[in-house]
């Protein structure tokens, strides 16, 4: 799918809300919107868009709830987690973020304020 191509943001924050652990899908909005401070909000549309080619490419499956949100679940609600292969995929994107800041950092055009 994604393999060697940068993430989008979608998938990229996705990703990131479930590296600490299953989440279901109204939990997963509201951890990108807070990682993003409010500046992406992703729709129910695009969510379970962008789980469903997720799940196809094998860096995410469908997850039993952990036992303090089973009390949550109702029949309708999935969980979704990382599997190795989306881990590995979200590990790989964030070196390549951490190679382009280095980078900008280095180069002269860019402010001194966000250079170390």
């Amino acid at each position: 799918m994604l393999a060697h191509q940068p993430l989008t943001p979608v998938v990229f924050h996705v990703l990131l809300a479930l590296a600490a652990g299953a989440r279901h899908g109204y939990a997963i909005m509201k951890d990108v919107e807070g990682h993003t401070d409010g500046a992406l909000k992703i729709g129910a549309g695009t969510l379970y868009g962008t789980l469903q080619r997720l799940t196809e490419a094998g860096w995410v499956a469908e997850s039993e709830p952990s036992i303090a949100a089973a009390s949550l679940r109702d029949e309708r609600r999935r969980f979704y987690r990382l599997t190795p292969e989306g881990r590995k995929a979200l590990g790989a994107e964030v070196s390549r973020l951490e190679e382009l800041i280095e980078l900008a950092r280095r180069s002269p055009g860019v402010p001194k304020s966000v250079r170390r």
